[in-house]
């Protein structure tokens, strides 16, 4: 449904800003990032902005998490420990790219 959109958003937000890894890449094309935001902010799922996910809490810029995630320089053998786990689109990115991902969220709101 938002193919058009998640495509845009990384050839604008992610590439031309220097992301190249294509694990990364090829990452972001696999996760649909509308899975991770309530209906309220579907209009601005691709938006290059965080976004509102309730509980004073966001969903990061999509630029920011493919930062985060190259950073990481992740071979895929790797155990990776998130603190803050929000939404789950960083979650879901990182489990892509690395063997294991444990994830902590200390709103049960959103864990659930």
């Amino acid at each position: 449904m938002y193919k058009t959109e998640n495509e845009l958003m990384i050839k604008e937000q992610i590439i031309r800003r220097g992301i190249t890894d294509e694990n990364v890449i090829n990452a972001f094309r696999i996760t649909p990032r509308e899975f991770f935001i309530s209906s309220l902010s579907k209009q601005r799922i691709y938006f290059d902005s965080p976004q509102a996910i309730g509980f004073s809490q966001t969903i990061s810029q999509p630029y920011m998490v493919a930062l985060m995630t190259r950073q990481l320089r992740l071979t895929g053998r790797e155990k990776v420990l998130e603190i803050g786990t929000g939404s789950g689109y960083q979650t879901a990115i990182l489990a892509r790219l690395a063997k294991d991902v444990y994830t902590i969220e200390r709103i049960s709101e959103l864990s659930a």
